[in-house]
């Protein structure tokens, strides 16, 4: 049953993501979000493990909602870091800590880009001046030293029979935001902005 609600839902967050306005020749990293996504894969290789091709829907997805979270994102008891606001173009999502609404992040690929496959998110967020001037190297840090986050980047515990083959980087003032997903984007390569 769970698998038919979920390639429903699927279906519909595809044909709704027909208005997107995701355009794959537009997305490009900058060169923070570059150094990011080649930390992520320096270190997942120092461990042992191949490097995840970077995607430019999963991209799209992390630019959209780091941008998101900084405009709108309000810090509660009940909705975290992995919620999306009503201010877009997407079904707005409350994400509470006990995951019972995992589907309303998960499936956000499939609704603002049309993407083939689940997504997972990782976002760091930081006041502290050291980290905002160098996001790419201070949300590496963070998530390493975060155990679930470390082990999502590494493959480990409930990630361990999962293999990451795309990876989406953003960075926007006080935000970074990595999405996974273990089904490949065929989409084209990713450039840095001119």
């Amino acid at each position: 049953m769970h698998g038919i609600l979920a390639v429903l839902v699927i279906t519909i967050i595809t044909l709704i993501a027909g208005n997107s306005a995701y355009e794959p020749s537009e997305v490009c990293f900058s060169p923070e979000e570059m150094e990011l996504f080649n930390n992520i894969n320096a270190y997942r290789q120092k461990k042992g493990l191949k490097a995840i091709p970077a995607s430019a829907a999963l991209t799209y997805v992390a630019q959209v909602h780091a941008k998101d979270l900084y405009n709108y994102y309000e810090e509660s008891r009940r909705c975290n870091l992995h919620s999306w606001s009503k201010n877009g173009p997407w079904e707005p999502c409350c994400y509470t800590d006990n995951h019972r609404k995992a589907e309303c992040m998960w499936f956000k690929p499939a609704e603002l880009t049309g993407f083939d496959g689940v997504g997972y998110e990782m976002v760091y967020y930081s006041t502290y001046p050291g980290d905002v001037l160098n996001m790419q190297v201070g949300a590496l840090e963070g998530w390493k030293n975060s155990r679930k986050h470390h082990e999502m980047i590494l493959n480990k515990d409930i990630w361990k029979q999962v293999e990451w083959e795309a990876m989406g980087v953003a960075i926007h003032k006080t935000y970074a935001v990595v999405w996974f997903s273990d089904s490949p984007d065929s989409g084209k390569i990713i450039q840095v902005c001119d």
